[in-house]
């Protein structure tokens, strides 16, 4: 399978396809990426052509192919402690603003968690804060992490990474902290997997079912989404939060454009989005 083999009208079918599984839309010269995903996928189900994976598409009983081609599609690649400044935020600021309302629980939703990375971090996050100010979190910690991919949720889940997953934005001494290493694994410890559940969920679907949270990371994911999405998705984001509570997006992301529900607030670390009062 090659670009060649993907004419105009199957390229354009292809887009509608997975706007409509999953919201997002792929961009007009993204051929090689389609490909370059879907190749193997394509071998593993005896599909020759991008015409022929087509035509089984659009027939109802290729459940499973669909979800694969989804899954593919929407595999990205993450690391620890990612940009850094939302765990700073966390620590430095957040936080010791719930400590100091002593609040019973706090709930942190990680949206497209990919292989884990993200929500175990805020796990670790919140084990050091635990650790360097004890008595002052005293109510319980869940973090919800979500994820369109099956195959995704079934790795972080494990808390299990090989040698070049580990080595990607995390230091060393968080790494004898928080790891036991298994031959050629390492493996996240119980005290940093035990807040940490993974359940699949499509962002296009309904979030009623996760319950209220205090934060939500929501990164680098409005950006594969159309205008009318991500307002959308932000204001059931915003339906989903405790009255003040913040958002987290990726560096090049904003609700202003979208939704006036939240509002900036800047710390000496970076940015983060807190929900208006009035708004529940």
């Amino acid at each position: 399978m090659t670009t060649n083999h993907i004419a105009p009208n199957e390229y354009e079918e292809f887009r509608r396809f997975l706007e409509d599984a999953c919201g997002i839309m792929l961009g007009d010269n993204k051929h090689y990426l389609v490909t370059s995903r879907l190749t193997r996928l394509m071998r593993e189900f005896n599909i020759d052509t991008f015409s022929a994976l087509m035509t089984q598409l659009k027939q109802k009983h290729h459940t499973k192919l669909r979800e694969r081609i989804v899954d593919a599609m929407t595999t990205n690649e993450t690391m620890w402690f990612r940009d850094r400044y939302p765990f700073d935020i966390l620590t430095n600021i957040i936080l010791p603003e719930y400590s100091n309302l002593r609040a019973r629980q706090l709930r942190i939703w990680s949206a497209a968690c990919s292989s884990g990375q993200e929500p175990y971090s805020i796990s670790m996050v919140l084990q050091e804060y635990i650790a360097s100010k004890p008595g002052t979190l005293t109510g319980t910690v869940q973090i919800i992490a979500t994820d369109i991919s099956p195959s995704m949720l079934q790795d972080a889940s494990t808390g299990q990474y090989d040698k070049m997953s580990i080595t990607r934005g995390i230091a060393e001494d968080r790494v004898k902290r928080f790891f036991i290493q298994k031959t050629d694994r390492w493996e996240i410890k119980p005290e940093i997997r035990s807040r940490v559940t993974f359940r699949e969920l499509n962002l296009m679907q309904s979030y009623a079912s996760l319950g209220k949270f205090d934060i939500v990371f929501c990164r680098n994911v409005l950006i594969y989404f159309s205008s009318e999405l991500k307002k959308d998705i932000l204001t059931r984001i915003a339906q989903s939060l405790n009255p003040r509570g913040y958002l987290f997006l990726g560096g090049s992301e904003s609700p202003t454009s979208y939704v006036d529900m939240f509002e900036m607030v800047r710390t000496p670390y970076g940015v983060v989005y807190r929900l208006k009062d009035g708004y529940r």
